[in-house]
């Protein structure tokens, strides 16, 4: 079954071009057939999670490559989602902009199966729970990020007076500050329930909390910032462009986090 990896990409590729013409000129038939192609997409990255399941007798987590796997489909069936429900045109197409780039990354990532050596210590409920909680909080902040640089274009084009068909289709103001803040205020408890599973895991599994190795101290760092952000928008009631932006740099360190940090990391010697 490993033909339905690429296919899944290609057609992935033609949804995410299609959202592009769209964004380009406002085009609802090559919406609609990009949005078509997404749900085909959804259905193959089912089948091969389900697939792979069944070839390696776990859940496919562990590596890697099932991580960002695993990421790009929760990016993929929350942007169905919000498709469905909140009707933001654009909003898809950043979201599924990160999801391909996340998918098609995970191409150049280590696909092999854990090694004999670890198995034993990563065959773990917890350990699943732990990584399914923190990529869903991911996904969340995704889509929080995609708002956010939806926020600032339109908050610069409403500046510059550029007004067209384009821009009512980018949503209200209030309204993608709205769906960001409700992605991060789910998001932020999933995130530290996360890393509360990964702190049990490892005290259990090797008798100690790595609170210094680099991956946990980016990760705390991760939820601090967005502690931050969701302080000053519930108690101190701070809205606007300047919390957009502050949502938006939280992003680019939850990315470094993911991709960096594990690079130095010795409690994460696999994942």
């Amino acid at each position: 079954m490993n033909w339905i990896y690429p296919i899944t990409i290609v057609l992935y590729s033609f949804s995410v071009f299609g959202y592009f013409i769209d964004f380009l000129q406002n085009n609802r038939k090559v919406n609609r057939m990009a949005f078509w192609l997404l749900s085909i997409v959804w259905v193959l990255q089912t089948t091969f999670f389900i697939v792979r399941l069944f070839e390696l007798g776990r859940v496919p987590l562990l590596t890697p490559f099932e991580g960002l796997f695993f990421y790009a489909w929760l990016i993929v069936t929350l942007s169905l989602v919000i498709n469905w429900y909140f009707r933001v045109d654009f909003l898809v197409f950043f979201t599924n902009v990160i999801g391909f780039s996340m998918m098609t990354f995970s191409l150049f990532t280590p696909d092999q199966d854990v090694p004999p050596a670890l198995s034993e210590l990563l065959a773990s409920e917890l350990l699943i729970i732990h990584i399914s909680i923190i990529m869903l909080s991911y996904a969340g902040f995704t889509v929080a990020f995609a708002c956010q640089l939806l926020y600032v274009i339109q908050h610069h084009m409403l500046k510059k007076k550029k007004w067209g068909k384009q821009l009512g289709r980018f949503g209200a103001l209030s309204k993608l500050d709205s769906i960001s803040f409700f992605s991060i205020l789910g998001a932020w408890p999933l995130l530290l329930i996360g890393l509360i599973l990964g702190f049990v895991w490892g005290y259990s599994q090797l008798g100690q909390i790595p609170l210094l190795d680099a991956k946990v101290i980016s990760s705390l760092f991760v939820l601090f910032i967005y502690g931050v952000y969701l302080y000053l928008r519930v108690v101190r009631l701070i809205r606007g462009y300047n919390m957009a932006l502050l949502a938006i740099a939280s992003f680019l360190i939850l990315l470094i986090n993911y991709f960096l940090s594990g690079q130095y990391s010795n409690f994460h010697i696999w994942y």
